[in-house]
């Protein structure tokens, strides 16, 4: 069995202090994909940034404070990719891939576009070169798990308030019509809901209104597959029981071997 976190931190620094590292070792995950680190690797000398029995890779944005992500590993990869082919992105760290025989896993931070007209357009420049590549990564003899922070609720049911949220970043049309290619003709499949089609299940809050009390969510973290590994997965959740971020740890078990 292979375990797979995928987590956005909102800040690393932050999330540790506020237990994740502390909850993480009894997960006996075999990969932990964190996304939006807001740290340069210098600031995370403190070990609690390198848990043991792990191989930990981070990729920092060249702003300060900004995006980035980690990819922490069991197994020892062949070989780590931090670049996804987007300059604009790649300078944002926002790309984290370990290659095995086979199998890659990464970490994805896709950009959000809530902060206005310019942030939505970097994420439409973001959507518009991610998705050749995807579809490049379907003509590989290679299976993939892609972990992260995607900023898009996909259906109706991905999302509390769905009906007040047609015109906002995050489930505009486009933003969906662009996860109908990923799940659709790209060929690529939401490992979640392979198990789970439940409503209100969500993985983003926002820190106003007690939406976290309230449970009125976003499912905006995915972890997205490969089709031959649709049958491999075993289990999925999102673990609520502690707040580490506005984001949620989502963690699925696949029958797989590396």
């Amino acid at each position: 069995m292979l375990r797979v976190i995928s987590f956005n931190a909102n800040g690393i620094r932050a999330a540790a202090r506020k237990g994740f590292f502390d909850w993480l070792p009894d997960q006996n995950a075999d990969f932990v994909c964190i996304q939006e680190t807001k740290a340069q690797v210098h600031q995370l000398e403190d070990p609690v940034f390198w848990p043991e029995g792990y191989h930990c890779f981070y990729n920092d944005a060249e702003k300060k404070g900004y995006a980035g992500t980690a990819l922490y590993c069991r197994k020892e990869p062949d070989e780590i990719s931090s670049h996804m082919g987007c300059d604009e992105f790649d300078r944002e760290g926002r790309w984290l891939e370990a290659r095995y025989p086979g199998l890659s896993v990464a970490s994805l931070y896709v950009p959000s576009g809530s902060a206005g007209p310019e942030r939505q357009a970097s994420k439409d420049r973001f959507l518009e070169c991610f998705m050749p590549i995807l579809k490049g990564f379907r003509r590989k003899r290679r299976e993939y798990i892609i972990c992260g922070d995607w900023n898009i609720a996909h259906k109706e049911i991905d999302l509390k308030n769905w009906k007040q949220n047609q015109k906002n970043s995050g489930f505009l049309p486009h933003e969906r019509a662009w996860m109908d290619e990923l799940f659709g003709p790209a060929g690529f499949v939401d490992a979640f809901r392979v198990i789970n089609q439940e409503p209100d299940q969500y993985t983003w809050w926002s820190n106003r209104g007690r939406a976290w009390e309230k449970n009125v969510g976003w499912r905006i973290d995915y972890q997205v597959i490969t089709p031959r590994l649709r049958d491999k997965v075993l289990a999925v959740s999102i673990y609520k029981e502690q707040r580490f971020s506005d984001h949620a740890p989502l963690i699925i078990d696949y029958d797989i071997d590396l």
